[in-house]
């Protein structure tokens, strides 16, 4: 076997092999899901499992990307090696490089819109939960965070939150969602009773 042939051969069986890796270990898309039953912490989880949180775009650099580049450019250099008039290693080469920097870009491209997606649904369902109501599991101390917990399409899930007055809320009083700053949720308190000023 050629050097060439080598190299096109161990490079397309390497990028194969961390896409079979990393699509078994569920990461294929840089993240995944909590996979724990009951509340899942703060944060806005649910209890299934399921994140709020927006999720990020990958660089052109990553793992995902960079095994595309590298099974594309050996994918193609092993077709090219076996074509005559392309089997010598500095003609197959760079076109094989050009080949994979397409296919690299073209998964670059497609996972971003497949994010972006994504985290714009995520921004809609944090936006649709001002308004609703929740109630307070762990105290929130003036001016300090606590922790409410509301139901969302059937589902519980729990966030940090603070007062919106910045005083101290009990647990177990009813609090309305006034507004999502980041991953902490800002509620007032429903009943006609105030919040305890802060200090």
């Amino acid at each position: 076997m050629k050097d060439g042939m080598i190299i096109y051969t161990a490079c397309l069986a390497l990028g194969l092999l961390f896409t079979i890796i990393s699509a078994s270990l569920g990461h294929f898309f840089g993240g995944g899901h909590d996979g724990a039953v009951g509340d899942v912490g703060t944060g806005g989880h649910a209890e299934a499992g399921y994140d709020h949180s927006g999720v990020p775009g990958i660089s052109f650099f990553s793992p995902t990307v960079l095994a595309c580049f590298v099974t594309a450019f050996g994918a193609c250099g092993l077709i090219l090696s076996h074509i005559d008039s392309t089997n010598k290693i500095w003609i197959s080469a760079p076109i094989s490089a050009l080949a994979g920097v397409t296919m690299a870009s073209l998964a670059f491209m497609l996972f971003n819109a497949l994010f972006k997606k994504t985290q714009s649904s995520s921004e809609s369902c944090v936006n649709s939960l001002v308004g609703i109501t929740a109630s307070i599991i762990t105290p929130i101390p003036p001016n300090g965070v606590g922790e409410i917990a509301y139901v969302q399409g059937g589902s519980r899930y729990t966030a940090p939150a603070r007062a919106e007055s910045g005083g101290a809320v009990p647990a177990g009083r009813p609090v309305r969602i006034t507004r999502v700053a980041g991953t902490e949720y800002f509620v007032e308190i429903l009943s006609s009773e105030p919040s305890i000023p802060r200090t």
